[in-house]
């Protein structure tokens, strides 16, 4: 046995493992674009930021050190600051869960078979693809007029014509309007999520004899709420950080009743100058952001169900 191995050994041919070699360089080198991208255009502006708001740093002169001064005189002396942030968490609390339910709503009209289904998709869709633009911002402005499309075809059908940009709730309400319906990102994840439910569930509900709302919260939400909670994570953050809409539609008005904290954080810096303030706001806002979201994360341990046979942890 031995002396046939020893022939099955020498008659085998040999494998020529092709040795390369292995250096951090190589890496570094191909991650290089997006490192000095990540250094130049947002790291270094964050820290940078960070170091502004301990100062009075304007556009037209150097800084001097004033320590958390820009941070006491948001949370006193400034009228705009507790009333923009209260109009942005209100804006978010309308907006986020209208967009989401929507967005889910339309998932599930598009995850039926239909015929044509997939020009449907595309056209809920093409919304998101402009979403944001200034354009859109534009146009939507023109709608809401006091004589633009909308008031028009409510007067051809002798309905009421709000002053929609004229009132600070109904120009709150067509800022949400817009958003909602630049909903298909959202709706197309929730689509993704709604093919991935085993029809195995469905199927034995229905021999249990569940009915289909009992279907839908006890199958489909438990088995998409991780898309659920991405989604409402994300347009959370979204949220807190418009500036579009509130600066073409309405421009913080009427009487700052859509004085977000972006556009308040845009004003400060480049209509007033006010560099440092702007950046303590900025971080202000960062960290209303990041506790928002811890929470979040904490909270989920409560409602969102992962395949893997648990909650999240």
């Amino acid at each position: 046995m031995d002396i046939r191995k020893g022939k099955e050994n020498q008659s085998a041919p040999a494998v020529k493992v092709r040795k390369y070699p292995r250096t951090w360089k190589w890496g570094l080198l191909f991650i290089m674009p997006w490192l000095v991208g990540f250094l130049l255009l947002e790291a270094y502006p964050l820290v940078m930021s960070l170091i502004y708001s301990f100062t009075d740093f304007s556009i037209l002169k150097s800084g001097k050190f004033v320590g958390i001064q820009n941070y006491v005189k948001l949370f006193t002396s400034d009228r705009y600051f507790l009333k923009s942030l209260g109009i942005t968490i209100k804006y978010t609390i309308i907006s986020v869960p209208c967009k989401v339910a929507f967005a889910l709503f339309i998932a599930m009209i598009l995850n039926m078979k239909l015929k044509g289904i997939n020009f449907f998709r595309t056209v809920y869709y093409l919304p998101s693809i402009m979403g944001g633009s200034v354009a859109i911002a534009i146009l939507w402005r023109f709608m809401f007029m006091s004589d633009g499309i909308i008031n028009k075809l409510l007067g051809t059908l002798h309905m009421p014509q709000p002053n929609w940009l004229g009132d600070p709730d109904t120009a709150l309400a067509t800022m949400v309007l817009l958003v909602v319906w630049q909903f298909g990102s959202s709706m197309v994840l929730f689509l993704g999520a709604l093919k991935n439910v085993p029809t195995e569930l469905y199927e034995a509900a229905a021999v249990d004899g569940a009915s289909k709302p009992r279907q839908f919260f006890k199958i489909t939400l438990p088995m998409i709420s991780p898309i659920i909670f991405f989604n409402i994570m994300m347009q959370t953050i979204n949220a807190l950080q418009e500036f579009t809409s509130p600066s073409i539609i309405t421009n913080g008005g009427p009487n700052h009743g859509t004085y977000l904290l972006g556009l308040k954080i845009y004003e400060d810096a480049f209509k007033n100058l006010k560099m440092g303030y702007a950046s303590a706001t900025s971080w202000v806002l960062f960290a209303i952001v990041l506790v928002i979201t811890v929470l979040m994360f904490k909270t989920s341990d409560a409602w969102v169900f992962y395949n893997d046979g648990g909650l999240d942890s």
